[in-house]
């Protein structure tokens, strides 16, 4: 089995086209998609991907876009006879208000939309997607080496106490189920900051600002989660910069935050003392 976050009738003949934007994400996926043996195609965004893993495509199998072209994206999956695509790596939040380039197509979703937010945006593209036929595949796919997983993943005794921990668990969970973010730091029952629109790494340097300790950061999903194009990450970046806020311990939820490159990740906690542990 190629992995269980595939669809029942996945046919590894027909081309992934993989759709990507920034960061370590997507070129981890264009690498366990070849080790697979799939047929491999690449639509990636100016001043968003990241121009190595776009010279890893011939000319002929890569098209780079301005971000909100959709009509040229869909052309693009159309030429490229695309059976899936994979959504992966993360477009600048601020695009969603300057920055965006929208075509027709876009300019239509956009005005059809009552809120503007990453999951009703990419809802919209992935509806538009299905239309052609195409297959938008399970983001953690082919990823499974990468996923958090039940226990203290860096090994020891994790530094939170039993009730600290899952009063953060429950107020990350409140936060996603309110569609506000996925992320909390926490300090013995105290929050401390929330995930909003600015993202993870900033909320961890606003925790980071009150000098306290010992502090937990937890990293959830929401309950109905569309794991097409909303999946949380937790990578190196995000541990550099625990370490500059003086935040020692992270919980993840296991089977659902992909940690990219797991290996280096856990290898890099461990030599800074930053201890991870992944719930259910």
């Amino acid at each position: 089995m190629l992995s269980p976050f595939l669809p029942a009738r996945f046919d590894p003949q027909r081309p992934v086209v993989l759709i990507a934007g920034q960061g370590l994400y997507p070129g981890l996926v264009a690498e366990a998609l070849r080790r697979a043996g799939l047929t491999v195609k690449l639509i990636a965004f100016d001043e968003e991907t990241r121009p190595d893993l776009i010279s890893r495509f011939p000319e002929a199998d890569r098209r780079i876009l301005l971000v909100g072209q959709l009509g040229k994206m869909l052309r693009a999956l159309e030429q490229f006879g695309a059976g899936y695509a994979y959504m992966a790596g993360q477009i600048t939040p601020r695009r969603l208000f300057r920055g965006l380039h929208p075509d027709l197509k876009a300019t239509r979703i956009l005005l059809s939309l009552k809120r503007r937010n990453a999951e009703t945006i990419f809802g919209a593209i992935a509806a538009e997607i299905g239309q052609l036929g195409i297959t938008l595949l399970d983001a953690r796919s082919f990823l499974d080496d990468h996923l958090a997983t039940p226990g203290v993943m860096t090994g020891g005794r994790f530094p939170i106490e039993r009730e600290y921990l899952e009063h953060g668990i429950h107020l990350a969970r409140e936060v996603a189920r309110l569609d506000v973010g996925q992320g909390v730091v926490v300090r013995n029952g105290t929050a401390l900051a929330v995930e909003a629109f600015e993202g993870t790494d900033d909320m961890l340097r606003r925790a980071g600002a009150f000098k306290t300790s010992p502090t937990l950061f937890v990293k959830t999903v929401k309950t109905n989660q569309d794991y097409r194009f909303d999946v949380p990450v937790f990578g190196q970046q995000t541990l550099e910069v625990m370490r500059e806020a003086g935040i020692a311990a992270a919980a993840l939820e296991a089977g659902k935050v992909i940690m990219l490159d797991r290996p280096a990740v856990l290898a890099q906690a461990r030599s800074w003392g930053i201890h991870l542990l992944g719930f259910e």
